[in-house]
Parts: structure tokens; sequence; C-alpha cells
């Protein structure tokens, strides 16, 4: 009996160190933000700010044209997540609730693009975004993301959770398949699409490589392609703490995400059908 207590005090000691080791770097990150330049080069290293100062991040407002960044990033991720909202649930529906020819091949099919790497498609992509020139573009960003297999996937076993006498007791009322999605399947299905939606937007908000490839001005560049160039631009001078502040400000907005939807978040993965 004496030894039960000791085993959970020892697993949740290991496991808060091991939380404590994966967001230090963070910490880290917040507290350099606020401090002035030369604390970070001092021999002794310290933790909190001596003297808290806003300077970083008004000299990343003045150093780059951040505020364009931040509109593009949010057209790009909310953009890219409307659509996919409505291609997901459309496929999914037809995969979870209707029989056609083909239907578990065509499945199958769709699960194989899950294993496959973005980048492997890289070159046909642009190939295509420069022939219907759209090169430079927010929508080249948002091309190749407006359906997603993952979500797809994911709707999906929450539409095959709905029971399907159900789903006759309202066509005996006249309900079509349509009205049906609309007014059932999808309030049912509410704790997956909050599941994807907070996927979907935190890969887009953070993506790089493929912004990298389609944009060349300022005009549809994101967030992290610009604290890509931002960096690169201040690492001769060394100027960590703004590096830090870009850091904090480009990241804000995902984080604060998941830090009010972090409970909604999990139970949403738990109720949408995975575990089936």
């Amino acid at each position: 009996m004496r030894s039960r207590p000791l085993w959970r005090v020892t697993v949740h000691a290991v496991l808060f160190g091991g939380a404590l080791v994966m967001v230090m770097p963070l910490i880290w990150i917040v507290l350099t933000a606020f401090k002035e330049r030369n604390e970070i080069f001092s021999l002794v290293p310290q933790w909190l700010p001596a003297h808290p100062t806003l300077n970083n991040f008004l000299g990343v407002l003045d150093a780059m044209p951040f505020w364009r960044y931040y509109w593009n990033t949010l057209v790009v991720a909310f953009g890219i997540l409307a659509v996919q909202l409505v291609t997901i649930t459309l496929a999914a529906y037809a995969f979870a609730r209707m029989e056609f020819w083909g239907r578990d091949v065509l499945f199958i099919l769709l699960l194989v693009q899950l294993m496959i790497a973005p980048q492997s498609t890289v070159v046909q992509n642009y190939i295509t975004v420069t022939r219907l020139g759209l090169l430079d573009t927010k929508l080249a960003i948002m091309a190749p993301y407006l359906a997603s297999a993952f979500g797809t996937f994911l709707l999906r076993q929450s539409f095959k959770g709905i029971p399907k006498e159900m789903e006759e007791a309202a066509a005996l009322d006249g309900c079509g398949s349509f009205r049906f999605l609309m007014h059932v399947a999808v309030p049912l299905a509410l704790p997956g699409y909050l599941a994807f939606g907070l996927v979907s937007l935190t890969y887009h908000w953070n993506e790089f490589f493929w912004p990298m490839v389609v944009t060349e001005t300022t005009r549809s560049r994101t967030l992290t392609l610009g604290l890509g160039i931002f960096a690169q631009t201040t690492e001769g001078s060394a100027d960590w703490t703004m590096l830090m502040a870009a850091t904090l400000m480009v990241i804000a907005v995902p984080l604060g995400l998941f830090l009010v939807f972090q409970k909604r978040f999990i139970n949403s993965f738990m109720q949408s059908g995975l575990g089936g």
C-alpha cells in the first residue's frame, strides 16, 4: 500500500521534469524578449530581465513590415480553413454515409495521401501555380491545401458514429441528405471540427517552406517567412533580444489559441471517433 503513492509521486516527478525541459525554451524566449541587449551577453546567465523593456517589440515593428505579414498570415490560415471545412465536410459525409461504386478504394487512396510528404509535390505544384498566373499571391500559398485528407478522415470517423436509425427517422420526416448533413451530422461532429480547426490553423500559421517557394515580395509573405528574413538581417549584429521579441509576436496567436482551447482540443480528439 505504501509503494503505490511513492510510485505515483515518481511518475508525476518524471512527467513534470520532462514538461519543464520542453517548456524551458519558450520561457527563455519570453523573458529574453523583454531584456536589454547587453543583458544576454553577461558572463553569468540571468533569467529575469533586470530592466524590462518594450523597445525590442517596437524595434521589430520598425525593422520589418510586421502588420503586412500578420494580415497575410491571417488571410492564408483562415482562408484555407474556411475552404477546407466545406471540402472535408462533403467528402467525409460521402465516404461515411453514402454507398457508391469504388468508395472503399477511393478512401484507401485518400489515406495513402497522408503518407506522402508535402515536399515531394513541390515541383509540380509550383509549375501549376505558375501556369495559373498565381505566383507571388496569397492564393498560391493556399491552393495546395484547400482539401485535407486528414480532415476528411477525422470527420468521416465522426459521421460514422451517428446511428443509422437517426438518419432513417429524419428521412421519414422528409429530411433529405443535405438537410440531415447540415442540421444533424455537422452539429454532432463539432468536436471533430474543433480538433481539425486548431490543427489546420497551427500548421498553416507556422508553415515556412511552401510560402518561401511561391512568394517573392512582402505583399504576400507570411509571418514565418518574414521572421526568417528578419533573422538573416539581424544575424550579423546578433540582436537576439529583437529576434526573440519577433519570435514571440509570431507564436502569440497559435500559442494563445492552444492555451484557451487546450481542454476542448484534447477532448475533441477523444470524442472524434479515432479510437474506433
